[in-house]
C-alpha cells in the first residue's frame, strides 16, 4: 500500500511541476539565455557569442556553466526551441530528486513513513516547487548532489557506487556556481562521517577520486584560462559590497588615531568582511526567511510566503529536540552539517538571503520537517485531522498566492509582455526598418532572440557587447534591426525617424502616436509602441 502513497505524491509533485510551465511563469532573461545557447549550439557548435562548445558560456559576459545548456540541446532537437522545452531539464530534475529523497532516506534509516514523509514534504515544498517551474541550474545542481550523497552511502554495500557518487559531485560542478563551493564541503563531511567505510575501501574510493579527478580536468582548465573563475565573484561577491569597507573607515575615523594599532587591529576587513558574512549566514535561518516572506528578490520569492510552510517550524523544532533527547548524532550527524553549511555559497554574497544560492538546503531541512512530522503524528495520531487541515490550508494558500498574486504583484520578477510584444513586431512590422526598444527590463535581446529564433550564424557575426556594468554585466545594444536602449523620448523621436519606438508608460508622452498597447497581468502598461 505504502508503494502507491509514494506514487500518488510522485504524481502530485510532477502537477505542480508541469502545470502550465509553457505560459507561467513568463520566461526570464536567464532562462531564455540558456535556452538559445542552447539552439545556438545546435545550429552552429558555437555560444551565441562564437565559441565553440565552451564549459561556460558568455551570456551577459556572466560566464554561466554549461551543463543545463547541454541538457537542454536534445530537447530542442527534438521539440524545437520554446518555452516548455527549455525548463523541461529542471522540472525533471525536481521530479527526479522527490523519489531520490526517499531512496535516501529508506536505505539509510530504514524507516518507510520517514521516506515517505520526506518525499511527500519536498514535493509540495514552496522552496523546491518554485525552482522546479523553470530553467534554474541550481535545481539540476541540487538532484546531482542528492544522487551523489545517496550513492556515498550505497558504496557502503557497492563499491561501484563511488564512481557514481564523485562523477555525481563533479558534474555538479560543471552545473551551478554555488554547487562549487557546497559539493566539496559535502563530500568531505561525508568522507568523515563515513571514515570506517571509506578506511574499509579505500583502494576504491582512491580510484574512484582518481575517476573523478578526470572528470574535473575540463572544468578546471576553463576556469583558469579565461574569465569565468572571476565573473559571478565580481558582480555579487561579498567583496563587491563596498558597505564593510565604508564601514572601516568610519570606525577609523572614530577614533583619536585614524591609523593607530587599535583602530587597525578591530576595524579591518577581515573584521568587518567576516561579520558581514556571519550576519548573511545567520539569516537562512531566520523565521522570516523561512516561514513569512523568503527571498528578496521578487524573481525568487512568492508574495508573503516563506521558503517553507508556517506549520514546518513546529516540525523542525520537534525533531531537533527529539534527536537531542534521544542522543541520535550518529544517525542524523551528516544531516546537521549539511544543513550548517548549506548557506555558505549565498553568504558568500552582498544579495543574502538568498533562496536560490542557498537552494541545496531544502533537502536537510525538509528530512528534519519530515522526521519531526513523523515522530509527532505517532504521538498525536488521533488528531490526524488537524495535520490534514494545516496541511490543506498551507498549500491552498501557497498555490492561490503563486498562481493568483504572483505575476500581479511583481510584474518585473520575468518577462511579461515580451513574448506578446515579439509576436505583434515579427507580424506587424515586418517592413519596419528600424525598431528601438527600452532597455528599462532586463537583458532585452536575448528574449527577441529566442522568440524570433533568430539564426545564431547571423547573430555572431553582427552583434558586440557593451562594456561591463558596475556589476559586472554586459548587454547587447543592436542585433539586424533591433536596437535597445534607454528611451528618451525627446532624443529618441527626432534621431530614429520612420522607426517603431517601444517603451514604457513612463517613458513614452501621451501625444505620441501610440499604435499599441501590451499589458502587466495586473492590468498596468508594459510596452507602449509609437509609430515614430
Amino acid at each position: 500500500m505504502k508503494k502507491y502513497y509514494l506514487l500518488l505524491i510522485i504524481l502530485f509533485g510532477s502537477l505542480l511541476r508541469l502545470w502550465r510551465i509553457w505560459e507561467f511563469p513568463a520566461l526570464n532573461a536567464d532562462e531564455a539565455a540558456l535556452g538559445y545557447n542552447a539552439y545556438s549550439i545546435l545550429e552552429t557548435a558555437r555560444d551565441e557569442h562564437g565559441n565553440i562548445l565552451p564549459i561556460h558560456f558568455q551570456s551577459f559576459n556572466d560566464f554561466k556553466p554549461g551543463l543545463y545548456v547541454y541538457l537542454t540541446t536534445p530537447f530542442v532537437y527534438l521539440f524545437g526551441l520554446n518555452v516548455w522545452v527549455v525548463r523541461m531539464p529542471g522540472v525533471f530534475a525536481g521530479i527526479v530528486s522527490i523519489y531520490l529523497v526517499y531512496r535516501l532516506i529508506k536505505d539509510l534509516f530504514k524507516d518507510e513513513s520517514f521516506a515517505l514523509a520526506a518525499s511527500f514534504l519536498l514535493a509540495f515544498s514552496p522552496w523546491h516547487i518554485h525552482f522546479s517551474r523553470g530553467a534554474w541550474e541550481a535545481n539540476v545542481a541540487t538532484l546531482l548532489i542528492v544522487f551523489g550523497v545517496f550513492s556515498f552511502y550505497k558504496a557502503g554495500q557497492r563499491r561501484i557506487y563511488y564512481y557514481l557518487s564523485i562523477f555525481s559531485f563533479v558534474m555538479s560542478l560543471y552545473a551551478y556556481h554555488a554547487a562549487r563551493i557546497i559539493s566539496p564541503l559535502l563530500f568531505f563531511g561525508l568522507t568523515y562521517f563515513n571514515r570506517k567505510q571509506v578506511k574499509e575501501s579505500f583502494k576504491h574510493f582512491f580510484a574512484a577520486g582518481l575517476f573523478g579527478f578526470i572528470v574535473f580536468i575540463p572544468l578546471l582548465a576553463s576556469l583558469f584560462s579565461g574569465e569565468a573563475l572571476t565573473s559571478r565573484a565580481y558582480g555579487v561577491g561579498l567583496f563587491s559590497d563596498p558597505g564593510p569597507f565604508s564601514r572601516i573607515n568610519e570606525q577609523r575615523g572614530e577614533h583619536g588615531n585614524y591609523t593607530g594599532v587599535v583602530a587597525k587591529a578591530f576595524h579591518n576587513k577581515p573584521v568587518n568582511y567576516g561579520l558581514a558574512f556571519i550576519s548573511n549566514w545567520l539569516e537562512h535561518y531566520w523565521g522570516e526567511f523561512l516561514f513569512l516572506s523568503g527571498d528578496e528578490i521578487q524573481r525568487n520569492r512568492v508574495p508573503e510566503t516563506g521558503q517553507l510552510y508556517i506549520f514546518e517550524s513546529v516540525f523542525i523544532l520537534a525533531s531537533f529536540y527529539f534527536i537531542f533527547k534521544e542522543k541520535k548524532f550518529r544517525f542524523f550527524g551528516f544531516f546537521i552539517y549539511w544543513l550548517l553549511i548549506a548557506p555558505i555559497p549565498a553568504a558568500l554574497t552582498f544579495q543574502s538571503p538568498h533562496a536560490l544560492r542557498a537552494l541545496n538546503m531544502v533537502i536537510p531541512i525538509t528530512l528534519f520537517s519530515s522526521y519531526g512530522l513523523v515522530r509527532l503524528y505517532k504521538m498525536f495520531s488521533k488528531y490526524r485531522v488537524v495535520f490534514v487541515a494545516l496541511f490543506l490550508w498551507g498549500i491552498s494558500r501557497y498555490l492561490i498566492m503563486y498562481w493568483m498574486h504572483m505575476a500581479k504583484e511583481y510584474p518585473f520578477s520575468s518577462q511579461y509582455g515580451m513574448a506578446e510584444l515579439v509576436t505583434f513586431l515579427d507580424k506587424e512590422a515586418k517592413d519596419v526598418k528600424r525598431i528601438v526598444i527600452t532597455d528599462r527590463y532586463d537583458q532585452p535581446y536575448i528574449l527577441f532572440l529566442f522568440y524570433l529564433k533568430y539564426p545564431p550564424d547571423k547573430f555572431q557575426e553582427e552583434h558586440e557587447l557593451s562594456r561591463r556594468d558596475k556589476y559586472g554585466f554586459s548587454t547587447v545594444r543592436s542585433f539586424d534591426k533591433y536596437i535597445f536602449m534607454n528611451i528618451n523620448y525627446d532624443i529618441v523621436q527626432p534621431a530614429y525617424p520612420g522607426s517603431l519606438i517601444i517603451g514604457t508608460d513612463g517613458e513614452i508622452p501621451d501625444h505620441a502616436n501610440i499604435v499599441k498597447k501590451i499589458y502587466f497581468p495586473s492590468g498596468e502598461v508594459a510596452f507602449e509602441i509609437v509609430a515614430n
